[in-house]
């Protein structure tokens, strides 16, 4: 049986759902985000870790550091203050998803921080990304 064709027949169907604009904007912002760590000697240890408490957009290590990072991806960047795209409730979130995650995944108590990246994409464009390391201290 050919499955290509019928996934391909489902996807036209409208009742199924679809992943709207901004969803894809935000895990291609994700993707261009990993590779601008990876590049920067970070070490991909978890994408979109979800759990109970919250999600993770991007998980790494680098020197000697566990760096969670919320990944916010915009088309234009006369939208907001990058630092202000985050709110408390949502960092507050993503520190209680990271305790899940060091206590599930993690051994040892490792010094940890949380980043946030900005990724600008226009449409026709390519990205400017910008990275705000301890954009949120808990506590």
């Amino acid at each position: 049986m050919n499955f290509a064709f019928l996934k391909a027949k489902l996807r036209n169907l409208s009742w199924l759902p679809q992943r709207s604009s901004h969803l894809r904007l935000g895990a291609k912002g994700e993707r261009a985000a990993a590779r601008y760590l990876r590049k920067r000697k970070h070490r991909i240890l978890a994408r979109n870790y979800l759990c109970p408490y919250g999600e993770i957009d991007l998980v790494s290590s680098c020197d000697g550091f566990i760096v969670f990072v919320e990944v916010k991806t915009r088309t234009d960047a006369s939208w907001q203050d990058p630092l202000e795209i985050v709110n408390e409730a949502k960092w507050r979130r993503v520190h209680r998803a990271a305790q899940a995650f060091l206590t599930r995944c993690v051994q040892g108590d490792p010094p940890c921080r949380f980043d946030l990246i900005t990724v600008v994409w226009p449409k026709g464009s390519s990205a400017s990304i910008e990275h705000f390391e301890s954009a949120y201290e808990p506590g």
